[in-house]
C-alpha cells in the first residue's frame, strides 16, 4: 500500500504535458486570453526581469515595425490572394503573437489597437510551457505545449510564492526549448530558420553549451523581491538586433602577400574572418532579410581611394555571394498587387563585395524575402561557429598610383534588412541602417 501511495503521488506531481495537451497547429484556438497573466502582473515581484524583457525583442515580437509590415503588407496580403498560404501565415502568430494564436484570434488586431497580441512572447507564455511535441529530429514551428495556470515552470527547484507556485523542468535549460520558434519550416518543407539546428550541429552543441549561456547570461542577484540571492539568468535576449552583440562577433585580420610592390605590379590582400563568439552561423535566423558583407578599400599616399572587388572562388551558387547590380524579390509584387513587377535591387551594397548569406528562392527560382514562399535554398555561404573563412583581393596597381604607402581597410558590415527592400516597403530606416561588425587594416609600400 505504501508503494502504491508513493506511485500515486509521483503521478499527480508530473507536469501536465502527460495529459497529451495540443501543440503546434493543433493548439490553435484551444486557449483563452484570460488564461494567461499579463506581463505587468509579473512586474510587482520580478522588477529587473520584467524591465529587461520589456526592452528585448521578445516583448516586441508582434509590435516591431518590420514585423508588422512584413506580416500585414506581405504575408496576410499574399494569403488573401492565394488561400493556400492562409494556414502558414496564421502560423506566424504561433511565435510572434502566441497568445493570439492559442486563442484563435488571427490575424490579430494591428498593434495600434492595443490588443493582447501586443504582449508578444510574454512571461506567462514562456513559463507555462511544459513540453515540446515534434515528429522531426528538431523542434520547430511553435511546437511548444502550453499549460497556463498557477504553476510556473523554470530551471530552479519548486518554490511557493503568494502569487504562484514554481516547478523545475529540464527543458528550460536546453537549447531545444529555443528551437520551438528559432527553427522554422516553410510550407514547402524548407528550413527557413535553423538557429538551434546550427547550434546542435556545431561545436557548442557538442560541448553542451546551450543558447541561454550567451543570450541569458547569469549574474548574482535576486530574481524576485522576496527571493534569496543566487545566480539569476538575465532576460536580455540580445542578438541580431543588438549593436553590442553584433559588434566584434566576427574577428578580422588581413595582410598582403608582399610589403614592397613596384608601381606596375600587383598585390594579393588576404582577409581572415573568424566566428569566435556565436554558437550558430552568422547571419542566422531570418537569413532572407539579413545581409553581411565585406568591403575592402585602398588609399594611396595622395589620399586617393580605390575599391577592391573580391576574388571569385568558383563554387556553385557563388554569384549570389558577390554583390551585383541585379534585381530580385519579384514575388513581392503578388501581395502588393503590382502586375509585371520586376523586383528591386538584390543587394544594395557596393558591387563586387563578398556577401555571407544563404539565398532563399521562391517556386520560380527567384530570390525571395518572403519565407513562407520559400521553395528552395541556395548555397550556404555563412560563417559557422568557430569557422574561419579567407577571402582574397587581387589588386593590379592603377597607372596613376602615388608612390609611397598604401593603406588597406577591410570593413565587415551588417544590415538587419536589405536596404532596397526596406526602401520599397517604407520600413523605418533604423531597420536597414549599417551596423559595423569589425574592421582590419594593413599596408604596402609602392616604389618606382
Amino acid at each position: 500500500m505504501k508503494y502504491l501511495l508513493i506511485l500515486l503521488s509521483f503521478i499527480l506531481a508530473l507536469p501536465s504535458f502527460s495529459q497529451n495537451l495540443p501543440a503546434g497547429d493543433d493548439a490553435f484556438g484551444t486557449k483563452k486570453y484570460d488564461q494567461f497573466e499579463k506581463p505587468k502582473s509579473c512586474y510587482s515581484c520580478h522588477v529587473d526581469i520584467y524591465m529587461q524583457w520589456e526592452q528585448a525583442m521578445m516583448s516586441q515580437s508582434y509590435t516591431h515595425h518590420w514585423d508588422e509590415i512584413e506580416y500585414f503588407d506581405l504575408a496576410v496580403a499574399h494569403a488573401e490572394k492565394d488561400p493556400s498560404f492562409k494556414g502558414p501565415v496564421d502560423g506566424c502568430n504561433g511565435c510572434h503573437a502566441p497568445l493570439s494564436y492559442l486563442a484563435g484570434d488571427v490575424p490579430p488586431p494591428r498593434p495600434e489597437e492595443g490588443s493582447r497580441a501586443n504582449e508578444g512572447v510574454s512571461c506567462d507564455l514562456c513559463h507555462t510551457i511544459v513540453g515540446i511535441d515534434t515528429d522531426d529530429d528538431y523542434p520547430y514551428n511553435y511546437s511548444y505545449i502550453s499549460d497556463p495556470g498557477r504553476v510556473k515552470y523554470g530551471t530552479k527547484p519548486g518554490l511557493e510564492s503568494p502569487h504562484h507556485d514554481t516547478k523545475q523542468l529540464d527543458i528550460y535549460g536546453e537549447a531545444e526549448y529555443c528551437g520551438n520558434c528559432h527553427n522554422e519550416k516553410s510550407p514547402f518543407g524548407i528550413w527557413v530558420k535553423s538557429t538551434q539546428i546550427e547550434w546542435s550541429e556545431g561545436p557548442y552543441g557538442k560541448d553542451g553549451v546551450p543558447c541561454h549561456v550567451c543570450h541569458m547570461p547569469k549574474a548574482w542577484g535576486r530574481n524576485a523581491k522576496m527571493a534569496d540571492e543566487d545566480m539569476v539568468a538575465q532576460h536580455l535576449f540580445h542578438g541580431a538586433h543588438d549593436p553590442g552583440k553584433v559588434a566584434g562577433a566576427i574577428e578580422l585580420r588581413m595582410h598582403p602577400d608582399i610589403r614592397e610592390v613596384e608601381y606596375d605590379e600587383s598585390v594579393i590582400i588576404s582577409v581572415q574572418l573568424f566566428n569566435g563568439k556565436a554558437g550558430h552561423k552568422i547571419p542566422t535566423g531570418s537569413v532572407e532579410d539579413r545581409i553581411l558583407w565585406l568591403h575592402v578599400t585602398a588609399v594611396d599616399a595622395d589620399g586617393k581611394e580605390y575599391h577592391l572587388p573580391v576574388d571569385k572562388k568558383g563554387f556553385d551558387g557563388e554569384e549570389y555571394t558577390i554583390a551585383a547590380d541585379v534585381l530580385a524579390y519579384v514575388d513581392m509584387g503578388i501581395p502588393k498587387g503590382i502586375a509585371d513587377f520586376k523586383g528591386v535591387q538584390r543587394d544594395g551594397v557596393p558591387v563586387g563585395d563578398r556577401i555571407f548569406r544563404m539565398p532563399y528562392f521562391d517556386p520560380n527560382g527567384v530570390m525571395t524575402i518572403m519565407q513562407w514562399n520559400t521553395a528552395s535554398l541556395g548555397v550556404d555561404y555563412r560563417i559557422g561557429p568557430r569557422e574561419t573563412k579567407i577571402e582574397t583581393f587581387t589588386w593590379y596597381l592603377p597607372d596613376d598610383i602615388a608612390l609611397g604607402r598604401v593603406t588597406f581597410k577591410a570593413e565587415l558590415n551588417y544590415q538587419k534588412l536589405i536596404k532596397p527592400v526596406a526602401d520599397f516597403l517604407s520600413v523605418p530606416e533604423d531597420e536597414s541602417e549599417i551596423m559595423p561588425v569589425n574592421t582590419a587594416t594593413t599596408w604596402i609600400e609602392v616604389y618606382d
